[in-house]
């Protein structure tokens, strides 16, 4: 395994699922903090899942490897720092939870459909 290309692949995963938060939050001009009603929810997990998993199938394609190791980083990397900002961060923490339980596991799914194709 290509360890320079393995970590490359992580964070082009990370930062693919990380900037697209960023752009959604500064363009929409919602507070991720701030108590949000269902229709936002909904639409900010929906939004932050459809990218976790491009990003886990981008790594993964990117990687060029036979085993899921850049996506299980990947989803470390996503759920680690989801929970670091869920103990610092003041207001809701919706974000941080689906991060973690939703995110995290669509950054896996996103790698394992890459990795299936390969087949």
């Amino acid at each position: 395994m290509n360890v320079v290309r393995s970590v490359l692949a992580v964070v082009v995963g990370y930062l693919i699922f990380a900037v697209s938060a960023v752009l959604l939050f500064n363009l929409s001009g919602i507070d991720l903090h701030a108590e949000a009603g269902v229709a936002t929810v909904v639409f900010v997990v929906a939004f932050g899942a459809v990218f976790a998993f491009i990003g886990g199938y981008l790594a993964k394609l990117i990687a060029a490897t036979k085993t899921m190791i850049v996506n299980y980083a990947l989803a470390i990397l996503v759920a680690g720092f989801a929970a670091f900002s869920f103990f610092k961060s003041p207001g809701t923490h919706y974000t941080q939870i689906a991060a973690i339980f939703l995110f995290a596991p669509m950054s896996i799914l996103g790698g394992l459909l890459r990795h299936k194709s390969e087949k």
